[in-house]
């Protein structure tokens, strides 16, 4: 999944939570939570684990057929797995706003930034308590951007783009 990051606008205005070009009447909004997405490290550890050995039991007897052609073919293979490794568990966890509307759950917005998210489910929650107040207007920063893979009906994958706000997954 490509990511980027962007900045996303969150704002409440006479009664309507916006993120971005999706509306959400604060009157229709039962509930504001987060989410948590992380890299699972020990699935990726274990995948590194069995790769390298695979890598090492075949490239052992390369390595003794081939002579140092085989060897330099082993340390690019391990190099490739190490990189791949450490691409994986460097990445950050990612933060969502969910809101329950109508019976709805949507992931309205994806963050790199913890605090970002914990602001908006704050703001979001004062203002669904006095939907009377001001405007009020929160940019997300660290808004996540990329592809996300959604499935409809059994093995059928659809990919589509995503800005970083509305519904990701279907969840």
């Amino acid at each position: 999944m490509a990511r980027s990051q962007s900045t996303v606008e969150v704002r409440v205005q006479e009664g309507v939570l916006w993120v971005d070009g999706e509306a959400y009447p604060l009157r229709n909004i039962s509930h504001v939570g987060q989410r948590i997405l992380e890299v699972d490290k020990g699935a990726a550890w274990k995948r590194f684990i069995g790769r390298a050995l695979i890598t090492l039991i075949i490239g052992g007897i390369v390595a003794a057929a081939a002579g140092e052609i085989g060897v330099v073919l082993l340390v690019v293979v391990l190099g490739l797995l190490i990189w791949q490794l450490v691409t994986v568990i460097g990445k950050p966890p990612l933060y969502g706003l969910v809101l329950n509307t109508s019976g709805t759950q949507r992931d309205a917005v994806w963050s790199t930034e913890h605090s970002e998210i914990q602001a908006l489910v704050m703001e979001i929650t004062k203002a669904i308590g006095r939907p009377d107040t001001a405007q009020v207007v929160y940019n997300v920063k660290h808004a996540v951007m990329g592809d996300h893979i959604e499935q409809y009906g059994a093995g059928s994958i659809g990919r589509a783009q995503h800005s970083g706000s509305g519904n990701i997954g279907g969840r």
